[in-house]
């Protein structure tokens, strides 16, 4: 691997870099990685979470040392007793980048997301579009014309972070943000897209809003989306968002 990486996050996480930038090759090797932690769980490892390009490993120092232990018992890896338990995991980890395929193919699971443009589901349309000289429609038919990475899950539970978005529809972030967006909103800050899954507080520039819920704590996994996925956004009428919102989920 040209670049990666380790670092301690705490007492009882640690950090794996691979790459320095934002983009698909580097995000590819996160999610080879991430595909190797649930196919060979390290030692003592709580979970990981993706995001950019990197990788952070939570664990339970006690387990992870105690695991140094049993093997050190067993004949395998006696040194390892002799280290704390961030050394044992900064180990484990190297050696599970050694065993990784770096040429295998990730194949994104591909996600559509319906969206109801405009009107009071997206009320500042008329203000990204006049801020790049262009008409809602335009806005609109850009904004559904590709596909999107889910590169993390942030903010709030839920909360796509995608990657891919077209500079001709860019927009600022509000200089006052909102006290409440609606879930199921969908903005733009930057050159930046998402849907808000919880309402909260934000600043996006909202562009319009899906009936599809993102975020359902009784499910399993809890969120719609995960970090690889792609998405592809398209246009709903508000009859069709009303219908969708009345279907059970």
């Amino acid at each position: 691997m040209a670049h990666f990486a380790i670092t301690p996050l705490g007492d009882a996480a640690v950090t794996v870099e691979l790459g320095t930038g934002i983009d698909p090759e580097t995000h590819r090797l996160v999610m080879l990685f991430a595909a190797y932690l649930e196919d060979h769980p390290l030692p003592g490892m709580i979970e990981y979470v993706p995001a950019y390009a990197s990788v952070t490993i939570h664990y339970d120092p006690l387990q992870v040392y105690g695991s140094a232990l049993a093997q050190g018992e067993n004949g395998a890896e006696p040194e390892l007793a002799d280290l704390s338990p961030y050394e044992i995991m900064e180990l484990r980890v190297r050696q599970a980048l050694g065993q990784m395929r770096m040429e295998q193919e990730f194949t994104p699971k591909r996600v559509e997301i319906p969206v109801c443009y405009g009107g009071e589901f997206g009320p500042d349309l008329e203000e990204v579009a006049a801020h790049n000289g262009l008409t809602a429609e335009e806005v609109i038919r850009i904004h559904c014309s590709r596909d999107y990475q889910v590169y993390m899950l942030g903010f709030a539970p839920g909360f796509p972070y995608l990657g891919g978005m077209d500079k001709r529809i860019a927009a600022p972030r509000k200089k006052t943000p909102r006290l409440a967006i609606p879930k199921g909103s969908v903005g733009i800050a930057g050159e930046q897209t998402g849907i808000y899954p919880i309402e909260t507080p934000g600043g996006w520039q909202l562009i319009g809003r899906t009936p599809v819920p993102l975020f359902l704590p009784d499910r399993d996994p809890p969120t719609l989306l995960e970090a690889g996925n792609l998405v592809r956004f398209y246009p709903i009428s508000r009859e069709e968002y009303d219908r969708w919102s009345r279907t059970p989920k």
